[in-house]
């Protein structure tokens, strides 16, 4: 019986911990290796870090992390978590959203674009996860025609940094479209109110 009671209490707490504990590693300074590497790669690409990424997680290292975690909303331990981890899939996400709906538009319009997704996480329209935003159904043409697989390149990750840290070129949008390839007719129902590049940005 003590044994049953055991378990299922183990399988009741197992069920209540966070997903990302279990998928994330923590790292903090002194450490080293392959995930420091990968770690400072994504700080590379968002220049938070300003080096090579060496593997060692040193005074530099700490530094871009705590940057991170203050541009991001992130209580700032210069410790990288599951919290900061879940935040930088997340901020790759986004960059793959600007890269397959807006590379080859001005920087202004793919800073724009990362704005966008912003805007709709703060409306009540909308889902209130990142996740949930981009892969609402229909909401952008690069998740379902494949580009969404692209890698992003670097300037994809600085616009979603410079979009999340203020700049807002699309003045509050929480929609835009190409009118020229759009094959939505719903989308020609709102309103544009101005356009960047070859993107109509709307209410």
């Amino acid at each position: 019986m003590k044994l049953k009671v055991m378990t299922v209490l183990f399988i009741m707490i197992t069920f209540a911990l966070p997903k990302e504990s279990f998928a994330h590693p923590l790292l903090q300074k002194e450490d080293d290796g392959d995930q420091v590497v990968e770690l400072q790669q994504k700080l590379i690409a968002l220049e938070y870090l300003h080096t090579n990424a060496t593997g060692y997680y040193g005074s530099l290292t700490e530094e871009a992390v705590r940057k991170l975690q203050q541009d991001f909303d992130l209580a700032a331990d210069g410790v990288a978590g599951p919290h900061t981890f879940t935040r930088l899939d997340e901020i790759e996400k986004l960059a793959r959203i600007v890269h397959g709906e807006a590379r080859g538009e001005p920087y202004k319009g793919q800073v724009a674009v990362a704005a966008v997704v912003k805007n709709r996480l703060k409306s009540s329209e909308f889902p209130s996860t990142i996740e949930g935003v981009i892969y609402q159904r229909n909401a952008f043409t690069a998740v379902h025609d494949g580009q969404y697989e692209l890698a992003p390149t670097s300037i994809s990750y600085k616009a979603v940094r410079d979009a999340w840290t203020g700049w807002d070129p699309s003045d509050g949008a929480t929609y835009y479209y190409n009118p020229d390839i759009a094959t939505s007719e719903w989308i020609f129902t709102r309103t544009p109110t101005f356009s960047i590049g070859r993107h109509l940005f709307a209410e």
